[in-house]
């Protein structure tokens, strides 16, 4: 039966009902509640559609409630929902664990194990990094983010909000500089900030992994320069450190290719993803070379819920999503015409310090254009008038002064459109 406007739920309504039954630290960006999706776009309880270039933050690059993704978890779940795959494990675990294994840019043979979230993933790569090497230090980069666990939030190379009153953080964990040309930040500079780490808090040889992302999520989708990646492999070959490329927001077509490790001539020993690993399904994973997997003993790894049944058919489809409508090549082009209307932007709005994309990773940061410092206030702004157009943006940096742009990759071309309007007239407003 229809529901009428009269007799829908308000999105007021909702919010002074959540306020009272949720904590605040569950801080919640839009005033309003979401009812329904498909692919691009959201409804909400009032009936107001948006376009989603939020996407759950990066969860959904093959779109909300794709067919396949859809059909495939309906078909498990007429089959079994949840046996715990350390207690009796199921088929499809092992067969999206070969199939990631003959994608993942590690050297030699690969091997995957499966969790739940990106923190879970990661905080599971330092354990292997720490039985492969049989040591206990990890290093880190400023503007890094890792997960909210207490060993990922000590990764985390940002403090608000992720890390305010939370502490102390787990031992052994060091902060490097991460290459950012926008903030006199060179590979040089960066490099030279890991041999101080190595004088001044812990011998290279007590350091198990130097853990990155690629390209920074949180931290302002910054994107490691090639000479810097080769340099930090090099680090790590010349000490035995192991090299754990955090994949989870960068991972799964988002860069214009599967991994964005893919861009760089070295690879990483150990890489986590998750995010649009299974198309909106809680699924994360670990993959790396299979000598340094099978570090751990039998039992070290799993969790309860790690793998789950209808997470893994989600990601079997997710895969195959991507081959079939080339979402590799479609972020490519998505992303060169976002650039591009960005670029023409800088003429008519002085605060663009910057425009940075890998594919659909696509940034623009903006600083004032009379003192040259991070600019939220203006960010916010661009923010508020986009959603008020009708179209969802996140923003992230450290500074807060950047907007990154995480549509589905199957955004159809008329809507795309639309919304490179809303955010030229967001930005020129």
């Amino acid at each position: 039966m229809d529901i009428s406007q009269g007799d829908r739920v308000k999105n007021n309504e909702l919010n002074e009902r959540r306020l009272q039954a949720t904590p605040r630290g569950i801080g919640v960006m839009c005033n309003f509640f979401a009812e329904r999706a498909e692919n691009a776009t959201l409804w909400d309880v009032e009936g107001n559609e948006v376009i989603d270039f939020a996407a759950g933050i990066a969860v959904l690059n093959t779109g909300h409630r794709h067919p396949k993704v859809v059909a495939a978890v309906e078909k498990q779940l007429h089959a079994f929902t949840h046996t715990a795959y350390q207690v009796v494990p199921y088929e499809s675990y092992i067969t999206l664990a070969e199939k990631i294994n003959a994608r993942v840019p590690v050297e030699g043979t690969a091997k995957t194990a499966f969790f739940s979230t990106g923190a879970e993933a990661v905080e599971n790569a330092i354990k292997i990094a720490r039985a492969y090497s049989k040591r206990p230090g990890v290093i880190a980069f400023g503007g890094g983010f890792h997960g909210r666990t207490s060993m990922t939030m000590a990764l985390t190379g940002k403090v608000a909000p992720y890390k305010i009153g939370f502490g102390p953080f787990p031992g052994s964990i060091f902060h490097a500089q991460y290459p950012n040309a926008v903030h006199d930040v060179s590979t040089q500079d960066a490099l030279k900030s890991l041999d101080r780490i190595f004088k001044a808090d812990i011998a290279p040889d007590q350091v198990a992994a130097i853990l990155l992302e690629p390209v920074q999520g949180e931290g302002g989708f910054v994107i490691a320069p090639a000479d810097f990646m080769q340099g930090v492999r090099k680090i790590c070959d010349q000490h035995g450190i192991l090299l754990i490329a955090d994949e989870v927001q960068s991972g799964y077509a988002r860069t214009g290719k599967l991994f964005a490790m893919e861009h760089y001539s070295v690879k990483p020993d150990l890489i986590t993803m998750a995010k649009s690993l299974a198309g909106g399904m809680p699924l994360s994973a670990v993959s790396g070379r299979a000598e340094v997997m099978d570090a751990p003993a039998p039992g070290g790894l799993g969790g309860t819920y790690a793998g789950n049944p209808l997470a893994i058919a989600s990601a079997l489809a997710v895969l195959e999503v991507i081959e079939e409508e080339q979402l590799c090549e479609r972020s490519r082009l998505l992303g060169e015409a976002l650039v591009t209307e960005l670029n023409n932007a800088r003429a008519n709005c002085p605060y663009i310090a910057d425009v940075r994309a890998l594919g659909s990773m696509v940034a623009v940061e903006f600083c004032d254009p009379q003192t040259g410092d991070p600019s939220p206030a203006f960010t916010q702004k661009v923010l508020a008038h986009a959603l008020e157009a009708g179209l969802l943006l996140l923003s992230c940096g450290v500074y807060g002064n950047v907007i990154r742009f995480l549509y589905p990759l199957t955004i159809p071309d008329a809507q795309f459109r639309r919304a490179l309007d809303i955010i030229s007239r967001s930005l020129t407003q």
